[in-house]
């Protein structure tokens, strides 16, 4: 069965509604503050579900599937690490967020530090962001390739472009709406997935159930202590912990997004929510890819990433069909918009504002500046200087993605996109983490010990990685950073 007439009428209809819906919601911002943090008052329960969308959304929908397909149900124990790591920041850095009114994840670093372990924080983030959502978006253009026969860089670029509209126009505010409506979205398509594996495999889930079990893909847990196998209970709930700590903690992709609540209480309720929301979505999407396994009995794909989208094109009823793929897009729209929109936060209040002047930070600001500020303040001199200055950072980390997830192609082959978007980040994580723990934990570190600490922790990583990854899987990548940027942080006192 092929995918045209009434599917594609739905998939262009709510593309084009989504799109013309996220620009509208932007129609009240009048600066910086409303475009990137949303006036400060978003509820709670939105946020929470713009949290989950954005860490998961395309590679839950496409490569969680694709994981269960070729393994088993280990991955669910990193789940556990998120949950673990989440109640950690909610009260350890969410406090400390919300003692000034702070636009990035790393005005924090420069309370503490100075402007330089700011800006090299947030560049550290930069690259780390660009790299692994460079991933998702080439995970989304998959689909869209093998329902229209288009090339994979064609692809990537109409998805980038369509993203491009509403997050110019529409801001944070937008970003979390589209992502709270995505979310309900491709949940649903995984609910109906279940319920049509039900019916396309013989015996139904009883059947496909006790397939999995007599191949041990049912196995949820192993205590194994090697850290070359990435999906232990060790690995899950440390590592998994680290990373969620790094992520939700130090990332601006989802820091600014728990800066959208009123105070510290809604947002810890974002917060946590979202892991429990997390752990449900992750059993959704492996449960998924057991019945995949047994409907396509076990065979070989070029990429772990096209199976669920195969089926959906295969096996989907007309009308139903064509909703869960605009789906597929909707999420991959709202990543892709969540993390443009960081990301030009990022660089118009880390690195814009302190260079043209537009903004005294917690590092150069005195006790009282005349304004009743204090230090900790993050307040913009002009609001709608930075929103302009915002929106032409918009345009130019869109390139930049769409850049680098044609660059991604010729590197997938064999690959989920998941496991490499969050190896790509975790990387990095360490590093971050460290840093802000060197920050929130000690007081006599310098600012030269946080940017050498990073340096180290991100350095050891890499080369982990390009040197010895057979042996060190990557949810450890996080842990290991952490301690080595400690451990050479701490190294670097302040005099007095």
């Amino acid at each position: 069965m092929s995918f045209g007439g009434p599917d594609l009428a739905v998939l262009v209809l709510y593309m084009v509604g989504i799109t013309a819906w996220g620009a509208w919601l932007g129609r009240g911002n009048r600066g910086g503050t409303d475009y990137f943090l949303g006036s400060r008052n978003l509820p709670w329960w939105a946020v929470m579900l713009s949290v989950v969308a954005t860490e998961t959304s395309t590679l839950t929908f496409l490569s969680i599937p694709g994981v269960a397909y070729l393994g088993t149900l280990a991955f669910l124990q990193l789940a556990l690490g998120y949950l673990a790591g989440r109640a950690v920041v909610a009260w350890v850095l969410l406090p400390a967020y919300y003692r000034g009114e702070l636009s990035t994840a790393y005005a924090l670093l420069e309370m503490r530090f100075g402007g330089g372990a700011r800006r090299f924080a947030s560049g550290v983030f930069m690259l780390t962001r660009l790299l692994a959502d460079s991933v998702r978006l080439f995970a989304t253009a998959i689909p869209l390739a093998i329902i229209t026969g288009w090339s994979y860089p064609a692809s990537i670029l109409v998805i980038g472009a369509a993203t491009l509209v509403y997050t110019y126009f529409g801001g944070i505010k937008a970003v979390v709406w589209v992502d709270a409506l995505q979310m309900g979205l491709y949940v649903a398509g995984g609910l109906i997935a279940l319920a049509l594996l039900q019916g396309a495999v013989d015996g139904g889930w009883p059947a496909i159930l006790a397939s999995a079990e007599s191949a041990g893909k049912l196995q949820v847990f192993d205590f194994s202590a090697s850290p070359a196998v990435a999906y232990t209970f060790w690995a899950g709930l440390i590592g998994g912990g680290f990373l969620s700590m790094a992520s939700h903690g130090t990332d601006q992709l989802i820091v600014q997004r728990l800066l959208t609540c009123r105070d510290a209480v809604q947002s810890r309720r974002a917060l946590i929510g979202s892991g429990f929301a997390v752990i449900g979505q992750f059993a959704l999407f492996l449960l998924v890819g057991l019945g995949l396994w047994v409907f396509f009995e076990g065979r070989d794909f070029a990429r772990s990433d096209e199976i669920f989208a195969r089926f959906i094109i295969a096996e989907m009823p007309v009308g139903v069909r064509g909703l869960l793929i605009a789906g597929v897009f909707a999420a991959a729209m709202s990543s892709l918009s969540s993390s443009i929109n960081s990301l030009a936060s990022a660089s118009a209040y880390d690195f814009w504002g302190p260079l043209v002047g537009r903004r005294k930070g917690a590092a150069d600001a005195p006790a009282d500046d005349g304004a009743g500020r204090t230090p900790g303040t993050d307040a913009p001199t002009d609001d709608r200087a930075m929103m302009r200055a915002g929106k032409v950072f918009t345009l130019v980390w869109a390139g930049l993605l769409i850049a680098g997830a044609i660059v991604f192609i010729p590197l997938s082959e064999g690959s989920a996109a998941v496991e490499v978007a969050l190896a790509a980040a975790s990387m990095a994580y360490g590093g971050l983490l460290g840093a802000f723990a060197l920050g929130v934990l000690t007081r006599r570190v310098s600012q030269a010990g946080a940017i050498v600490g990073m340096i180290a922790g991100v350095g050891t990583v890499v080369a982990i990685w390009a040197v010895a990854r057979d042996a060190v899987a990557w949810p450890w990548f996080v842990f290991i950073g952490l301690v080595v940027t400690m451990a050479v942080g701490s190294v670097f006192r302040r005099d007095g």
